[in-house]
């Protein structure tokens, strides 16, 4: 399926290691009750899944299995780091269910896109935009308190929030959008 110069590229081997972390993280906040460590390892894994990209490009090893595990690993951090937060009363549930609701909506539209022969979707600005928000929220929302600088963090973190679940549905609706438009054009006659 992927070549062997497709697998063993250094942006693959950056998006391997950050995925490493999510476990890492989840041992370190709920297993460990350790804060500071779980706040580091989701700045890591926020600010590597901005670099594997641009390594991506800056040495020509763009891939169709990065372009596949690169989001998946988003969706994996995101999923993980909200169910941690709402085990721990940090965020409430109504987020996860929004957040998980949006990803079992794209799973259906890329299933039928997919059984149309219209392909995968390409990640649009918007999309980025989204995980980008949601991947700074939390981290915010880790380290958020009820006085000085954990007030700070809050208040960016819902900010960084709102704004990523805001987007996560708009690029949504697009990406349906998009698969319908596909989907019609394929099946038009000739």
């Amino acid at each position: 399926m992927f070549s062997r110069k497709e697998i063993l590229t250094i942006p693959n081997a950056i998006t391997g290691i950050r995925a490493l972390g999510i476990p890492f993280f989840l041992y370190a906040y709920l297993g460990l009750e350790n804060t500071g460590l779980a706040f580091v390892i989701l700045t890591i894994g926020a600010i590597s899944d901005y670099f594997d990209g641009k390594v991506a490009r800056y040495l020509k090893q763009e891939s169709a299995l990065g372009a596949m595990l690169d989001p998946t690993i988003d969706r994996l951090y995101i999923a993980a780091t909200v169910i941690a937060l709402v085990v721990s009363d940090v965020v409430p549930l109504w987020l996860l269910i929004l957040l998980i609701s949006r990803d079992l909506w794209m799973t259906v539209i890329l299933a039928i896109k997919k059984s149309q022969g219209t392909g995968v979707f390409e990640v649009t600005f918007l999309g980025k935009a989204a995980t980008f928000n949601l991947l700074y929220a939390f981290p915010f929302l880790l380290v958020a308190g009820d006085n000085g600088i954990g007030q700070v963090f809050f208040i960016a973190g819902w900010g960084f929030a709102i704004w990523g679940v805001g987007l996560y549905w708009v690029t949504a609706m697009q990406y349906t959008y998009v698969a319908l438009r596909e989907i019609k054009g394929n099946n038009a006659p000739n």
